[in-house]
């Protein structure tokens, strides 16, 4: 694939701030002879050269090290080579100006890595797997990212997808016989083939979910009626006073939100207006926001007055109806005559907690890490990799048109069952760029930094 008339392009590798060292990468065709002028020697493949970086007026601006690459063997498949100089930004970006004097161009943000793609070194899913290494918060979101990077992601997805192809060629033979019934070409072998493949695709969807989660964190939102404690659990989950707390009902009027994180979990919670019926207009505006921020909730922690719950559930149910998951929580249990026990739960899944005294907030925390689907532990995070949105869409509708094709299959309608697999590889082979209409490329490697 690749075109030697292909720009040369350059860019800085690592961040923007000052460092001991910084890195300018080339890629393209003429990135050994930009590199050689500036370094002004040749440049052997996978050797260090100690160098002195000079621009296009032969002034120096620098010593360091050149690094040279030769396609293919490289990141992006290409020519690559790597400046690496004391990190000034201004020595570095006046090494980007001497490169694009000789013939280069700036790169755009994550054109590096688009061009890895295209040149086969990697597919799309790894090559996003290359951005949540670098964005990782933590070690465990990090070793995730990794392994999507090595392909293990991919390697699933890939394998689903020849599991659909050899179904595909079994329904489309079995077109051509369409007068015999379905038992006779194979039917029940069919039929148990789909299954399977369907089984494996839920659980990859249900892994690619955790790994969305664990990539993108928790989007969880704190509801229930006013003055059942919700902006003081916040304030003690946030470990600050983030939050006005009063003894006045319908204290919180706006949203409020914070990002925390709770043994390496990252959880976006956000606060809001206490609902109720009535209220003025501020306060109903407030309740409109909360239906707003619930409509597009991972997880709703409903807060209750532990002394009446009963009269927060109906004020609530209306409004969680929708929300993946539901959390129960019983606030305010020191005040009980009879306190229960605040860590494991009643057998309904409700949390009793107290957000004065501190009862029952790491049993809270153990809850929000299985509901997440978190891992904890060394052993236990072996196997979890990162995943965005998209692959989760792109699974769901995979396994959606699954399930279409097992049912035209019963009714023996093979041409509808043969289109409805064919979407469903259709939806796969976007996950790891198979298919790929040029926009989602451009969406997607626009995200990156530049330099990658």
């Amino acid at each position: 694939m690749s075109d030697p008339a292909r720009d040369t392009i350059a860019a800085i590798a690592t961040g923007p701030a000052a460092g001991g060292v910084g890195i300018v990468r080339l890629s393209g065709p003429r990135a050994r002879l930009i590199a050689q002028s500036i370094c002004h020697r040749e440049l052997d493949a996978r050797h260090a050269h100690h160098v002195r970086f000079r621009d296009v007026d032969d002034v120096v601006l620098d010593d360091g090290i050149a690094l040279y690459f030769r396609a293919p063997a490289s990141y992006t498949g290409e020519d690559v080579v790597e400046l690496q100089a004391h990190g000034s930004p201004a020595v570095l970006q006046a090494l980007v100006a001497t490169c694009v004097a000789l013939g280069a161009r700036r790169a755009r943000p994550g054109e590096f890595s688009e061009r890895a793609f295209l040149e086969g070194r990697l597919d799309l899913a790894q090559a996003e797997a290359v951005a949540d290494l670098i964005a990782a918060a933590d070690l465990m979101a990090a070793r995730a990212a990794r392994r999507a990077l090595d392909g293990d992601f991919s390697r699933r997805v890939d394998a689903l997808g020849d599991a659909l192809v050899a179904l595909r060629v079994h329904v489309e033979a079995a077109i051509d016989f369409a007068d015999e019934p379905i038992d006779t070409l194979g039917g029940e072998a069919l039929r148990q083939g789909m299954a399977t493949l369907a089984t494996n695709l839920g659980e990859l969807l249900q892994a690619a979910e955790r790994g969305r989660r664990l990539r993108d964190g928790l989007h969880a939102v704190l509801v229930g009626p006013p003055n059942a404690g919700k902006s003081s659990l916040l304030n003690v989950l946030a470990g600050s006073e983030r939050a006005i707390v009063t003894e006045i009902a319908g204290t919180t009027r706006d949203l409020l939100q914070e990002t925390i994180r709770v043994d390496g979990l990252e959880l976006t919670l956000v606060d809001t207006a206490g609902l109720h019926e009535g209220g003025d207009a501020i306060e109903r505006e407030g309740m409109r926001r909360a239906g707003g921020e619930l409509a597009r909730a991972d997880l709703a922690l409903v807060v209750l007055d532990a002394r009446d719950p009963e009269g927060g559930r109906r004020a609530v149910a209306e409004a969680i109806q929708g929300v993946p998951q539901v959390l129960w929580i019983h606030n305010k249990c020191d005040l009980l005559p009879v306190a229960p026990a605040p860590a494991a739960g009643d057998a309904t899944g409700v949390l009793h907690v107290s957000a004065r005294t501190g009862v029952g907030i790491d049993g809270l925390h153990e809850r929000l890490r299985a509901l997440a689907g978190a891992r904890v532990g060394e052993g236990d995070a072996g196997g979890a990799f990162t995943a965005r949105a998209r692959h989760v869409e792109a699974l769901g509708q995979a396994l959606a048109e699954l399930d279409d094709a097992r049912r035209h299959l019963a009714d023996e309608a093979l041409e509808l069952s043969a289109e409805a697999l064919r979407q469903a590889h259709d939806r796969l082979g976007e996950i790891t760029g198979r298919m790929h209409p040029d926009t989602l490329l451009g969406h997607i490697f626009s995200s990156f930094c530049i330099g990658k």
